[in-house]
């Protein structure tokens, strides 16, 4: 059985979603700091020129060390409606533009209290259901489990896995030199990498600009050929 461990990220790219797929159970890892410049609050869609553009949640200051969970959204900036004007680029070349703006408007048009975490965990869990992908969904920071102590930042992944009763962790191939694979052999829990395949799909733009949000993918794919998308990964 495996389980999947990520940030809560918004709107994060299609690889995110397939990782989900692969996993029994997904943990939305909402503890750790929040660090500037992720994808925590901000992902790319296309833009006027054709080249990718930020879309953003606006944060209130915090202390460097503050953690996801406790990051507040900035609601007297009018990020919303920013947001939906720079997605009016896809009304004309994108064929799913009507239906996809539809649901980013009943995703974002929630009060979640300011709580960026929030947003980002049922935003995500909402594009699954979209998309017909069926997964158990958990926060860490609400989780009632008992976990090993952690002594390096490779054993939160691994003790958490443990707690939970899987055999297996699944990670993005970004944080492979990150993890000791012996440790995790020796506490019988086996690592695995998901490295995405981004198929390139027609975005009518001349050329293809791949890892965009799963925005972007749900403009001009219908939701079997996002599916069949999700399956194309390497296992390392």
């Amino acid at each position: 059985m495996k389980v999947g461990i990520m940030q809560p990220y918004f709107f994060p790219y299609i690889g995110y979603f397939s990782l989900i797929k692969y996993t029994d159970e997904f943990v939305f890892f909402d503890t750790p700091q929040y660090i500037s410049h992720g994808w925590v609050n901000r992902n790319r869609v296309l833009g006027q020129n054709k080249e990718p553009v930020y879309i953003i949640v606006p944060i209130r200051k915090a202390p460097r060390e503050t953690p996801i969970m406790d990051i507040k959204i900035n609601s007297e900036m009018n990020w919303r409606e920013k947001i939906y004007g720079q997605l009016t680029v896809y009304k004309k070349k994108a064929p799913n533009y009507n239906e996809t703006i539809e649901l980013v408007h009943s995703l974002l048009d929630v009060d979640y209290g300011d709580d960026l975490s929030l947003l980002n965990i049922e935003t995500t869990k909402k594009v699954c259901e979209y998309l017909g992908l069926e997964r158990k969904f958990q926060t860490f920071s609400k989780m009632d489990i008992a976990i090993d102590e952690v002594n390096e930042p490779d054993e939160w992944a691994l003790n958490i896995t443990k707690a939970m009763g899987y055999d297996t962790y699944v990670n993005p191939p970004g944080g492979m030199s990150f993890f000791n694979r012996e440790k995790y052999e020796n506490a019988g829990i086996r690592l695995e990498f998901l490295e995405a395949q981004l198929q390139p799909y027609v975005q009518r733009i001349g050329h293809f600009e791949p890892g965009l949000s799963i925005i972007d993918v749900m403009m001009f794919c219908k939701k079997d050929e996002i599916t069949d998308m999700l399956d194309e990964y390497k296992i390392l």
